[in-house]
């Protein structure tokens, strides 16, 4: 990735994902989540197929495919689908977004023995006034009260689920040309969504304008482009100051889901923005 495209990923990729949590609650109101994560795949894949001609990539052959498979499984069935079941079984935005927004501080506290790195002193400053931050927002607009046991539980397995995988390619992932690289997460994706979306949903899904519209941002600005974003950026750089980036997710998400969902964003949201941005500009020092 060139040094342009490399300082411009974090604010492409925040602005996609961010995005991506006020649009899929609009998806599972068409689908359930197996569905539409299994089309969203399938979808990627049929994108994907017809560039392999065309550019002629090198794949990833034995231990670097493998890899690559490995990170895609994590990312796209474990988070992915956890959050997706969250959400699905009651869990409010603000539930889910509290437990995934821990995630940088699990990798900070991992990260020294997995992957060698240390973590300054302003860096855990940084992160502590992030997480404050995130939960103020996510507070200010509702609470995880009464939020079902089993949803909760499925948030939690994808905070693990992406602290895992960013881990995971930070020690293992090798750059590699991110057509196949796509196309082998994606094929792992679809692999094992679509027969729970048979088994659980037989791929029920009402085919509206909406979905349909849904489906082209997951695929292309959640899936093709963000995860590329965030895997290129972990190889990079140091996963604690990647991670960082996700305290900002809560506060965007919200931000979106304004005009999206109609979910307004009071006065002390907007002070838990700054707050978040301050915590992140310091964690990424």
């Amino acid at each position: 990735m060139s040094r342009p495209l490399l300082l411009a990923a974090p604010i492409i990729f925040l602005l996609l994902w961010s995005a991506g949590f006020a649009v899929a609650k609009i998806g599972l109101m068409h689908a359930g989540p197996f569905t539409l994560l299994a089309l969203r795949y399938s979808i990627a894949v049929l994108v994907l197929l017809p560039l392999i001609p065309l550019l002629k990539p090198q794949f990833p052959k034995g231990r670097a495919a493998l890899d690559i498979a490995v990170t895609g499984f994590l990312i796209q069935v474990a988070y992915f689908g956890l959050c997706y079941i969250a959400f699905k079984s009651g869990v409010s935005a603000g539930g889910v977004a509290i437990i995934v927004c821990l995630q940088p501080i699990l990798v900070s506290l991992i990260a020294p023995w997995m992957v060698g790195e240390t973590v300054s002193r302003l860096r855990w400053i940084g992160l502590a006034l992030g997480l404050g931050g995130a939960i103020t927002v996510i507070l200010a607009r509702s609470g995880i009260a009464h939020e079902p046991r089993l949803g909760l539980l499925a948030a939690v397995g994808g905070l693990i689920g992406m602290t895992a995988a960013t881990l995971y390619e930070k020690r293992f992932g090798v750059t590699t040309h991110p057509v196949p690289a796509n196309l082998i997460q994606y094929a792992v994706g679809a692999a094992f969504t679509l027969p729970l979306a048979l088994a659980t949903e037989g791929m029920q899904a009402d085919w509206t304008p909406e979905l349909w519209a849904t489906l082209a941002y997951l695929v292309i600005g959640n899936s093709l482009i963000s995860i590329t974003l965030l895997l290129a950026m972990i190889r990079a750089g140091e996963v604690a100051r990647v991670s960082a980036l996700f305290y900002l997710v809560p506060p965007l998400s919200a931000l979106f889901a304004w005009p999206l969902l109609g979910e307004a964003m009071p006065p002390l949201a907007w002070a838990g923005m700054a707050l978040a941005g301050v915590g992140v500009t310091l964690a990424r020092k």
